[in-house]
């Protein structure tokens, strides 16, 4: 009787470099990601330790108890989301509203094999007409560029002027974001153009993503478009009948960000909590409605160093977004006096303020709270508003440090100059506010806000105390890891060179995690990626 002979042992021998045993030597190990990497046995000491290059065979060396393959940023997410969206990297910078993030910054995303969306919100629809012109014609039928649809309450009209000009000149990617329920603007978006290709799938020209922080509003983006607001769209001409039947089987948003802690609009949810959740929530809803294409869920918030973007794409998450940490980049259209601002902010130096766009509704979003007064200020006017019928009816010692303290002018010299705002805008906001006093006032203290905004992108210096600028706990945390490496100089803060580092070094901090879960004695500093000059 013969018996079949035990297979030949995995081996590894050195090639110019040794295996990494000890703690120093793994923390230079973990950075060559690119390589086929091998956990190996110490048979004299029983340890565990880590190689790459050498060779694998089945002679002498160390014993081979597991193998892991090459570990590439690009293949941190789901892949899906590089083959639909034309890009090399599954990495979104989002979109800074005023026009924070650039043309210039969207251009040079897409040169990279990112993906950017243009500020588009709270600019008037000239701006956004030249900003589009401008993108079409550096990136003309490109698909790794878009442009922000936010959802405007106050100013349905705006919204879907805007939504018009996208699907005018064919903007590939609209982020929609700020929605709490689907309006027929941003239905249309994800419904016009589409078709079905010789294999029966469903074929999106305009894709939406939908940026949401609630699992009710998540729902409406990762269901089909409602049944009546489709055929409404088709009685206006607006899609159809086609297009509204494909609608009825595809979600609105194949691609749902989900937004943690963040700068702006937020519900300053923390992601480990609201990531998983949501991710569940899309996995039912698949099951449902049985789409045949992916549908993604990716991570926004909080997302300013390697560890959280490792940690977000660890959590599921099939791309990341980043949007506080690119402000400090050289191609933002924030002011330089803004950005130093920014670079002294650390992880608990912002604050919760009111909102120019829904600011009677008591809406708030997150700003940066040192070196400015802006949130004080800007809840100031909102008590007012909140406790007063109208401006008349404002105790005078108030109003006078209001006008002061905070505008800087009087009521009636604001109103004038908002009325003459609205007036070429929208010329039903001055009707009414000439009806409703209390409408009246909610104007002029939003001209504050408004113009808080604009100060900080122009770099108004007199007005410095009153800079908003949308900022999440991301900037902090961002300014304490950059502070020792490459980007330490904000000469050499691109928008490219953060999100390549960032995803660089969130491969290495995975790296490190693998081997960690190994067994491998790991130390923290294996996790500390120092930003660097990456081509």
């Amino acid at each position: 009787m013969t018996t079949a002979a035990a297979p030949a042992r995995l081996t590894w021998c050195p090639g110019a470099e040794p295996a990494a045993f000890t703690p120093a030597d793994l923390c230079v190990a973990v950075g060559r990601i690119r390589e086929t990497g091998y956990v190996v046995l110490d048979e004299d000491s029983g340890g565990l330790g880590f190689a790459t290059g050498g060779a694998a065979g089945h002679g002498g060396g160390h014993p081979v108890v597991g193998v892991l393959p090459p570990l590439y940023p690009e293949r941190l997410g789901d892949r899906s989301f590089c083959e639909a969206h034309g890009t090399r990297f599954p990495y979104v910078a989002g979109e800074m509203a005023g026009g924070i993030a650039t043309t210039a910054m969207v251009t040079a995303l897409a040169d990279a094999g990112l993906l950017g969306f243009f500020g588009a919100a709270g600019l008037g629809l000239p701006s956004v007409e030249r900003a589009v012109a401008e993108l079409r014609a550096e990136l003309g039928g490109r698909p790794n560029w878009g442009v922000n649809l936010i959802h405007t309450p106050n100013e349905p009209g705006l919204e879907d002027r805007v939504a018009d000009l996208l699907l005018r000149q064919a903007v590939p990617r609209i982020s929609a974001s700020a929605f709490l329920r689907l309006t027929p603007a941003v239905v249309r978006c994800a419904a016009s153009g589409l078709r079905c290709d010789r294999a029966g799938r469903v074929v999106r020209p305009v894709r939406v993503f939908a940026k949401v922080s609630r699992p009710e509003v998540a729902e409406l983006f990762l269901s089909p478009a409602p049944a009546e607001l489709l055929g409404e769209l088709v009685r206006r001409g607006e899609l159809t009948a086609e297009e509204a039947e494909l609608a009825g089987r595809v979600p609105v948003a194949e691609d749902v960000t989900v937004e943690a802690d963040s700068g702006g609009h937020t519900d300053n949810r923390p992601l480990v909590a609201l990531l998983p959740t949501m991710l569940d929530l899309r996995d039912r809803l698949i099951r449902r409605f049985g789409y045949a294409q992916p549908v993604r869920v990716g991570a926004a918030g909080g997302l300013g160093t390697p560890v959280s973007v490792a940690a977000a794409f660890a959590a599921g998450a099939a791309y990341v977004v980043t949007g506080s940490v690119n402000q400090a980049a050289r191609e933002s259209g924030l002011s330089e006096d803004a950005k130093r601002l920014l670079a002294t902010a650390g992880i608990a130096d912002t604050v919760m303020a009111p909102a120019a766009d829904m600011f009677e509704q008591g809406v708030r979003l997150q700003v940066l709270g040192r070196g400015t007064l802006f949130a004080a200020r800007a809840a100031r006017l909102y008590r007012t508003y909140r406790d007063h019928p109208s401006l008349d009816a404002v105790p005078a010692p108030l109003l006078d440090g209001i006008e002061r303290d905070v505008l800087g002018a009087s009521v009636t010299e604001v109103w004038a100059r908002t009325r003459r705002f609205w007036q070429d805008r929208d010329p039903a906001e001055v009707a009414r506010a000439e009806r409703d006093p209390k409408h009246r006032m909610a104007l002029v203290f939003r001209w504050y806000l408004g113009m808080s905004s604009r100060w900080a992108v122009t770099g108004e210096t007199t007005r410095r105390a009153d800079y908003q600028i949308w900022c999440g706990p991301a900037m902090g945390a961002f300014n304490q890891w950059a502070a020792d490496g490459f980007l330490a100089d904000p000469a050499h803060r691109s928008v490219v060179q953060i999100a390549r580092n960032l995803l660089e070094g969130a491969a290495v901090v995975t790296r490190a995690h693998q081997l960690r879960s190994a067994g491998l004695p790991v130390p923290g500093l294996a996790f500390a990626f120092p930003a660097r000059r990456l081509e």
